[in-house]
């Protein structure tokens, strides 16, 4: 099928996707900091380096998925952290771009990751064409968008895979989980504000469909294509886990505890639609939240 070189392929994303593309036939090889975890969460197959001096020089990858990057959701933002979050994804992404340049052939396909942050908040209808209302997520996401369309001035063809709020065991669900499972989860703010999400299982189909389909590149939303409000979403979850879902949290609550992340990720949203997936064929194993959650939940 192809070589494959990952990184981030520890994280939530990155380590489920390492498995299946062992499964599909891949040669996988993960860059990873630190090899000793690494080694206990990813199959033996996997081919671990901590940085790409250690790869032979000459070794051809067909595929590089970037999907490194520091998590924006596990605590206020401070000035030093965004500046890791900047560094972690723009500047980790032109770090990996000149090593290519030095001693690796370019990969013939790079998928890096961005986010659905890139369009601002908005409760318009977007897809791949549509603008930004700025903000900070657009700041970052289109930053790491340009730093990795560098690649193509090498020969890569490049996507940029604008991630929603992914679905599955860990990520953003595991850390609703508990103030819903207690009954105190519920709408942040006016709850009008959309979310766009995207089961685990369709996120990593979606990058397959990706790496098989050599005409694929540009900006692709890997999202859902029935996004929903932020309540409810709530009220799906309490539906699906018997609890109740009424604990609102005020917008002046969720700013106090959260400070800038709450107007970046939880009080704002996007509805943004799967455009160029749809308009190609790609069917979805989980179109609607109800099913999406269910098969989380049991």
């Amino acid at each position: 099928m192809g070589s494959i070189l990952v990184t981030g392929g520890s994280g939530f994303i990155g380590r489920n996707l390492c498995k299946s593309a062992l499964d599909w036939g891949f040669d996988v090889t993960v860059l990873t900091r630190d090899k000793k975890m690494a080694r206990k969460i990813l199959p033996t197959p996997v081919t671990l380096f901590s940085c790409l001096d250690d790869i032979v020089e000459g070794t051809q990858y067909d595929s590089l998925i970037n999907l490194a990057g520091e998590s924006l959701a596990s605590g206020r933002w401070t000035e030093t952290r965004k500046l890791k979050f900047y560094d972690s994804r723009i500047g980790f992404t032109d770090r990996l771009f000149n090593s290519f340049c030095k001693h690796l052939p370019p990969p013939k396909q790079v998928l890096s990751a961005s986010a659905v942050g890139f369009y601002g908040h908005s409760s318009e209808v977007l897809n791949e064409n549509s603008g930004s209302s700025g903000g900070y997520s657009h700041y970052l996401c289109s930053s790491w968008e340009k730093s990795a369309r560098a690649f193509s001035t090498l020969g890569s063809r490049v996507s940029f895979l604008r991630i929603g709020i992914v679905l599955g065991q860990g990520g953003a669900l595991a850390s609703m989980l508990p103030a819903f499972r207690l009954g105190l989860g519920g709408p942040l703010g006016h709850g009008r504000q959309y979310m766009s999400w995207i089961h685990l299982d369709d996120v990593i189909r979606a990058i397959h469909y990706c790496l098989q389909n050599e005409d694929v590149s540009g900006a692709i939303n890997l999202s859902a294509p029935n996004p929903v409000t932020n309540k409810e979403f709530s009220q799906a979850l309490g539906k699906a886990l018997g609890r109740p879902s009424a604990f609102t949290m005020p917008s002046w609550a969720a700013r106090f505890i959260f400070g800038e992340l709450a107007d970046e990720l939880l009080l704002g949203g996007q509805r943004v639609l799967p455009d160029v997936l749809l308009n190609r064929g790609f069917k979805f194993s989980f179109n609607t939240l109800e099913p999406a959650l269910k098969s989380l939940l049991v």
